[in-house]
Order: C-alpha cells, then sequence, then structure tokens
C-alpha cells in the first residue's frame, strides 16, 4: 500500500506542481468550482424538460437522486471512514489555487458527481459520449490541479460515480419496462 501512497503522490506532484503555468493557474479554479458549471446544467435541464420528451423528463428526475448519491457517499460515507487528509494539508510545497480545506480528500465529491452525470447521460445520449467524459475528466484533473485531491481520490470518486450511475440507469429501465407494458413508451 505504500507503494501505490508513493506513485499517488508523485502523480499528484507532476500534476500540481510540474505542470503548473499560468494558463493553469487561471483555468482550472474555474474548471473546479462547481458554481461554474450550475449555467450548462440549468441549460440542459430546460432542454431536457423542453426537447427530450418523457426520455428527458425521467433523466432529469433520476439525476436528482444520482447527485444526491455519488454526493453523500462521497462526502458523508466514505470520507469520513477513510479519512485521508487533503494534500494541501499533508504535503509540503503543495500549489494550492483557493482556501484550504480541511475536509477528508478520499474519495473527490466533485468526480464522483461528474463522472455518475457523465455514465448516465452516455447511457441515454450516447453519441454525445466524448463529450460527457471528458467533462468528467476534466474536472477531475482539475482538482488535482488546485491541490485539492490526489489522483486515487479522482479515480475513487470517478469509479463511485460511474457505480452509482449504474443503478439508476437500471432504475431507469426498470421504469421503462413498467410503462412499456402499460402500452406506452418512454423513449423518443
Amino acid at each position: 500500500m505504500e507503494f501505490i501512497i508513493q506513485i499517488d503522490t508523485a502523480i499528484f506532484y507532476f500534476i500540481n506542481t510540474s505542470l503548473q503555468n499560468p494558463v493553469f493557474d487561471w483555468i482550472m479554479p474555474i474548471i473546479s468550482a462547481k458554481r461554474s458549471w450550475f449555467p450548462l446544467w440549468f441549460i440542459a435541464i430546460i432542454m431536457l424538460l423542453w426537447k427530450g420528451g418523457r426520455k428527458g423528463r425521467l433523466a432529469v428526475l433520476l439525476v436528482i437522486p444520482l447527485v444526491l448519491m455519488t454526493d453523500q457517499l462521497s462526502a458523508s460515507v466514505l470520507k469520513p471512514l477513510i479519512a485521508r487528509l487533503r494534500p494541501s494539508i499533508a504535503l509540503p510545497d503543495v500549489h494550492l489555487l483557493g482556501k484550504k480545506m480541511s475536509s477528508y480528500s478520499f474519495p473527490s465529491s466533485h468526480a464522483s458527481n461528474f463522472f455518475g452525470l457523465a455514465t448516465y447521460f452516455s447511457y441515454l445520449y450516447s453519441r454525445y459520449k466524448w463529450w460527457f467524459f471528458s467533462a468528467a475528466a476534466l474536472v477531475g484533473l482539475s482538482r488535482i490541479s488546485v491541490g485539492a485531491h490526489y489522483p486515487l481520490d479522482v479515480l475513487g470518486g470517478a469509479v463511485l460515480g460511474i457505480l452509482c450511475a449504474l443503478v439508476i440507469i437500471w432504475a431507469h429501465k426498470s421504469v421503462e419496462i413498467w410503462y412499456n407494458k402499460r402500452g406506452g413508451k418512454v423513449s423518443q
């Protein structure tokens, strides 16, 4: 386990300090801030409700438990259970872009939320999956770049998000089956 932690720390320093540059110092905090994504998510929700038909409305309905599940499992269950200190607390010479956080580090809630959403929306709209997963990966990279998380935190959050999305996809399929048995169609 110590070897894995050493590799994780080395990759963290490579991304956080070796790749440090003025462009990353400007853009990564913006990408990392959840509030930066609110306008995009607001537009997506409006479009799904307006133009998405039953499939879009069901997606909006199921995104709520997905985000609650990914966020609460990562922040309220796993972080206190694992209790890994953030890099800015545990390591010297971290290039910190933002405030020093005292909450635990593993897994990244940002990564779990974004990878959960990327997985679910890739199931619904597979031709855009490259965009969804690119956005999730960029958010994960930004969390390392700003000094908030180790790479394994992001990887753990990604795995958690994908697993939670699979539960929601199962729920989505179950609703489709139920609806189709009643003579209707969910997908349009």
